[in-house]
Order: C-alpha cells, then structure tokens, then sequence
C-alpha cells in the first residue's frame, strides 16, 4: 500500500476524511473526556466513524490519535497506555480500510514548549513522538499524518521521529496558519514550506484553524517555493456560538466549490478538519471526481493561432438579445426554472405574461443546483416556437463531455437558439442525485472559447465546420466571490475567450456589485444584474447561508424576520421591496437585469423590474 500511495499521488488527488473529534462531540461524548482513549472505550462508535467517511467516499482514513502522545494522555489518566491506544486506533481504521484505502496515523503537536521558546528540546520530542509512532505501526497504517503544527523545529522532530520507526512509510507534513498564512509563531508559508521540503516529506500542507478560502490562498504560496506533492484540509470556516455550542457554518456545498479550486491549484490531497462531517466529504467526492490531476485535459489555443478563422455575424445581427446589447439598450430578463414533469403548459403561461408584459428574454437555468428538470434546451425551443419570445438558455459543463457539447452548440444552432448563458454547473452533490457522474471535460472559460470558435466556423480543434454560428455568449460572474481576485482572473479569462455579456448571481448588497464594477472597468462587458425577490426568512436565510457565493447582509434577514413574523403577504411585499431598492442603486451603472420568478411566480418579478423604469 506504500507504494501504491506515492504512485497514486503522481496521477490524481485522493480524497482524506473529515474530522472525528468533531463526530465523536456529536455523538454524545463531552469534551472533558479523552477522545483518543475512545479507541478502548468506546471502539465501536470510533469504527461507525470511520464507515462513515468510508461510505461518503474518503480514500484516506486517519486514526483516531492527534492526541495520543504521552504528554497528552496523562491529564486524563492514560499516560501508560499510549502504545495499546495508538495500536487500537490504527486497528479500528485499518478495518474499516480493509485493502482499498489508506490508514493514516494521525499525529498532533505536544502540549509543551520546544526550545528555544521552552526548555524541551527537540531530542526529547523526537522520543515523545516515537513512542506514540511505535504504536500506530504496529496497528497496520500505511502512512503518518504529521498534522496541526504551529513550530516548525516540533514538525522536524516528528519528522525524525517517523524515519526512525517506518523509514519506508511516507509522511504528510501539515502546518496550521492563520488567515494570513502565517503560523501561530509567525513563520510564512513560504519558509516552513522551503523546511519540509528540505527535510523530505512526501507530501507538504495545511490544515485545521481557517476555511478553505484563506487556506487556499495559502496553498497557492506553498506552490510557488515547492515541488512537493500538497495537502489541504481546511475548517468548515470560523465556527459560530449558537447556544453556547461552537458550530461550523460552511456548507457541504461550499467545500464542494472549494475543492474544486484545489484540485485546480495542484493539490494531491483534500480533505477536512474541525467543523466537517461524512457530508462536506461527500460533497467533495463529487466535486474532485472527474477533475483528478493526470487524466486529460482540454488545451485551449489562443483563437488568433488558429487558420481559416471566418468573421463571426454582427452582434446586432444574431438576435433581438444581440441587437439591444450592440445598442447599448438596457435589457430586461426573469429567469424562469423548467417543470420537474413533461408538462410545459404552465411554464409557457408565464412566458406569455411576460412577453405581454413586454419583457426582453427568458432565462432558462439547466438543472439548477443539480436538479432533474425537463432540459433546458427543449423548454428554450418549446418557448420560443410557441410564445414567440427570446429565450436565453443557461448551458453548463456538468452533464456532457467535450464532444457532446460540440454536438449540441451546433444542433442548436439550427434550431434557432443564439442566446447561450455558460456556467460551469452545481455538482450532482448538491442536488436530487447526489450519486450521478459530474463530467466537467471543460469549465466556462473553455466552453466559452467552445462557443466564439463555432462563431469563427470552427470546431475546438480548429477544424472548419462550415458557416459560423450566431451565438450571443454570456457568462456568470460573483461578484460577492469569497476570493474576489481569483473570480476578477476567472471573468477576465471568460471575456478574452470570447464572452460578449455577464448576469451576476443574485444582488442584495449593492455596494458588492458596484465594487465589482470598478474593478472590471478595464475588461468591461456588459453587465446583467442578477436580483432575486425573496419571499420569506426561510428563503432568506437559505440565499446567505446555503448558496456559495450569494451575501445577504444581516439587516436585510432581520428585516425578512420581522416582515415574516407579521404574515407571508407582508414577507412577500419586504422582499419585493429588498429587490427593488436594490436593482433602483444599481440601475445606472448596469446593461440590463435578471430577476428570478420564485416558484415560477412571474407576477413577483414584474413588479422588480418597474424600479429602472427610467431606463427602458
């Protein structure tokens, strides 16, 4: 299994599990106890824990023993069991494991002050670290997980320590840091990183104290300086007190979107830490599945290397959506959802109250958040053959690999549809179907050059495909992305391959969108506000804490609080009230605006739409 690990390591990222202090708080024992003698006195429930990673899809099972020093024992009476406690959690993990996953023996920082910030040395923690190693060898891991360190002399002598006991076991060194980057002793990224490297270990990382956005920014510095296989396994964010209990607000559905970026940013190893549970692991099974490092991937050239490029049609001449974009006009749009079932005929009232309405296009998402809908492609044809309305149809990257994208740009662009809004897509995780394939071949910046190359008549490889097509190619953009410098990279990317207009996710602060604004005024294109009424505080509530990327600030849910505590009409006249105060301080800075119909409820919608009056 050693062998297999580093090998593994060199081809694609394996998926570590989440916290187990954290389960073992939540099924029952307290935190005065001893977690890691739990491997004796309550082994069973320390082995549920494990089955459950297991089942949620970590390849890597670490074992119950970031504790297990002597140092560490003694407080709670266990001091001379450290060899029977590290044995036992590494057999607990092992038969879990079996022959298929990894047993990690998870080893933590010493309650004391290593020189030259104390008088224990480094020899006597290399001793206190052998001991407990001793034991986890001898349970069957196939690896050591060096973990939470703050001092960089405390992970070296651990370090040791492991070559002493299993020279042939490979070794996860990870560092804890602070949002900055910087461990509890103020040494950068950069520096430990450099250490570790020198010292040899396998793999180098971070993990506990900060979410995944900082401690991304921190994987990406550790880059730069090393070579070195990286580890990432961050907190479900900054816990919050709810009842006097600490409970981690981050979402499974966040940490999916996030381990995506760091797969994306090399990392060879993800996983979790405080606050995360089988779900966040679950979650991020789906979302690393088919963006594993080694398999391969789409080479985008640049459009201009490519010979035979036609010139693709006017944008006032690809449609009625084209033509008011070319004119500088402010577009009007309500996003309507499709129908669970094959029964169109409501969705299709709705859309002739809005062409009565006078309302420019209809967006239709596909499989939002990873719901099972009828396709957006058929209801968009469906609408605009039998209402006489323009659709704009949101296409992801999610459900089809590269070829049957290719297919499906030219089939419809026979069919008449030019209005194309490119996403990357919510992971299965996050939907009905949590166990379906994610495919992700290409992410929105490639489908974007997908669709403006087929504009030029060419295919992704540069082939010829005969007459161009007349896309009108919109993007997504977040402009309250919790890494907004990393979004602003990804948005200019999306513009420069092509992009020719944006809606946003839904805008509930206006100064987050009017920021976004100014920092692309050099890559500008325009912009589609996207304004989402909100009907309730369930819905509110829902929109700040459950959808990545979405800020709805505090005063605007205690306003829904108040407002719903009175009746569901008042809830509903607060929201329409929020969405239009905010699409009334965007409206002169902004191209055009998306209001979402909840539940299909146009009539919520229009009534948005009246506060930029002044520009239609």
């Amino acid at each position: 299994m050693t062998n297999k690990f580093v090998e593994l390591l060199s081809s694609q990222t394996l998926l570590a599990d989440g916290a187990m202090g954290t389960q073992l708080y939540e099924h029952g024992l307290f935190l005065n106890q001893c977690y890691d003698a739990a491997n004796l006195t309550h082994p069973q429930l320390v082995q549920e824990i494990h089955e459950q990673y297991a089942e949620a899809g970590a390849e890597i099972l670490e074992t119950n023993t970031f504790g297990a020093s002597r140092q560490k024992l003694t407080p709670y009476g266990f001091g001379d069991q450290v060899e029977a406690i590290n044995r036992a959690g590494a057999a607990i993990a092992r038969k879990v494991a079996g022959k298929t996953l990894f047993v990690a023996g998870a080893v933590g920082p010493l309650p004391l002050r290593l020189a030259p910030l104390g008088k224990v040395s480094a020899a006597s923690a290399c001793a206190a670290f052998t001991e407990q190693m001793r034991g986890l060898v001898a349970g069957g891991i196939d690896l050591f997980c060096l973990e939470s360190f703050g001092l960089i002399t405390e992970i070296l002598a651990a370090l040791e320590a492991a070559r002493e006991v299993a020279p042939g076991l490979p070794v996860i060194a990870q560092m804890t840091v602070d949002e900055n980057g910087y461990t509890s002793h103020g040494t950068p990224a950069e520096e430990f990183a450099r250490a570790l490297d020198q010292a040899g270990a396998e793999v180098i990382g971070v993990n506990c104290s900060v979410g995944p956005a900082p401690m991304l920014e921190t994987i990406e510095r550790i880059a730069a300086v090393t070579g070195r296989p990286l580890s990432a396994q961050p907190n479900a964010g900054l816990p919050r007190n709810v009842d006097d209990r600490l409970i981690y607000m981050s979402s499974p559905e966040y940490f999916a979107e996030y381990a995506r970026n760091f797969v994306r940013a090399g990392v060879k190893i993800v996983g979790g830490c405080c606050g995360t549970g089988p779900a966040h692991i679950r979650a991020m099974r789906s979302a690393i599945r088919s963006l594993v490092p080694g398999r391969t991937t789409i080479h985008i050239e640049p459009r201009e290397q490519l010979a035979g490029a036609a010139t693709p049609p006017p944008l006032a001449a690809r449609s009625a959506l084209g033509a008011k974009l070319a004119a500088g006009r402010f577009v009007t749009s309500v996003e309507i959802t499709p129908p669970r079932g094959a029964d169109a005929s409501g969705v299709l009232e709705s859309c002739r109250t809005l062409k009565g309405a006078g309302i420019d296009i209809v967006n239709i998402p596909d499989g939002p958040r990873a719901s099972a809908r009828m396709g957006a492609q058929h209801l968009a044809i469906l609408i605009e053959r039998a209402v006489g309305i323009e659709s704009c149809l949101h296409y992801t990257c999610r459900d089809r690999n590269l070829l049957a994208m290719q297919s499906d740009l030219l089939g419809l662009a026979a069919l008449g549809i030019h209005n194309i809004l490119i996403i990357t897509g919510d992971p299965p995780k996050m939907g009905d179907y949590p166990d379906a394939t994610a495919v992700f071949d290409i992410d929105s910046v490639g489908l974007t050059h997908l669709a403006a190359a087929t504009n030029h008549g060419l295919d992704l490889g540069g082939n010829r495909i005969g007459p161009p097509t007349s896309f009108v190619i919109g993007v997504g953009a977040n402009p309250g992305a919790t890494n907004l410098d990393r979004e602003l990279d990804h948005f200019r990317a999306k513009v420069e391959q092509g992009a020719e207009f944006a809606i946003t996710q839904p805008v509930f602060d206006p100064q987050i969108l009017l920021r976004f604004l100014d920092k692309i005024e050099p890559f500008r294109i325009p912009i589609l506000a996207g304004i989402w009424p909100l009907v309730s505080l369930r819905n509110a509530e829902f929109m700040a804490h459950e959808v990545p990327g979405v800020i709805v600030p505090d005063v605007l849910v205690e306003r829904m609080r108040v407002a719903s505590a009175r009746s569901k009409e008042a809830a509903r006249d607060a929201g329409l009230a929020i969405a239009r105060e905010a699409l009334a301080a965007v409206k002169d800075r902004i191209d055009g605006v998306q209001v979402s119909a909840p539940f299909g409820r146009v009539e919520l919608a229009l009534p948005v739409i009246e506060a930029a009056a002044d520009r239609l």
